[in-house]
């Protein structure tokens, strides 16, 4: 597991085949997850998260399918804490300052939610690709 996950006591991790179809069923997924979870699905963070989800899995169809036939979505949450991850073997480790200054494409529309919501986004990489997290207060 990693930090996030280990600090956080909900979890569930879905591995889906890198394609269009991913999006709807990483969304899906998150919807019933939090539900089953206790956390209210009206929230306006919610929203938001499944909005960042959606971006993350979208880049990972877009930029990494033809190296990572397959993505890890991660989801965890605590009381007061939300986020997720999304895996891929593509070795590309997109740089979060272009990002953040509006030239990261889908990865700008992460950053910029996140910030507004209090929210932290970071790029963790290994032998085995990349994964994107998001935290995101609830």
């Amino acid at each position: 597991m990693t930090p996030v996950l280990d600090a956080l006591p909900y979890r569930h991790v879905l591995t889906l085949p890198n394609e269009p179809s991913a999006v709807r069923l990483a969304r899906e997924t998150a919807e019933q997850a939090l539900a089953e979870w206790g956390i209210d699905l009206h929230r306006p963070v919610v929203d938001a998260a499944l909005l960042i989800l959606s971006e993350l899995v979208t880049n990972s169809v877009r930029h990494a399918a033809e190296v990572s036939p397959q993505i890890m979505v991660m989801y965890a949450a605590s009381g007061g804490r939300l986020a997720f991850a999304v895996h891929d073997r593509h070795p590309h480790q997109p740089p979060l300052h272009h990002a953040a200054t509006g030239t990261g494409g889908g990865l700008g529309t992460v950053m910029e939610l996140a910030r507004q919501l209090g929210g932290t986004v970071a790029v963790h990489g290994d032998a085995h690709g990349k994964s994107i997290w998001t935290t995101l207060p609830l």
